[in-house]
């Protein structure tokens, strides 16, 4: 089971590894999803919106 994610802390990995990388905004978003334990930023997202769905934390 994963915890919540923290979603300001997700933006802001982002954003850094975006400006200093120069990587683009979806591999700056794997790279943050991935901090936080996430396969990538779909599974991230999608893992979020399931949550929000079904108002419990997702297995």
């Amino acid at each position: 089971m994963k915890v919540l994610p923290n979603i300001e802390e997700f933006e802001e990995r982002a954003a850094i590894c975006q400006f200093e990388s120069e990587a683009t905004k979806a591999e700056a978003e794997d790279v943050a999803a991935q901090d936080q334990g996430f396969k990538d930023a779909d599974d991230y997202w999608s893992w979020l919106a399931d949550y929000v769905i079904n108002r419990a934390v997702p297995r």
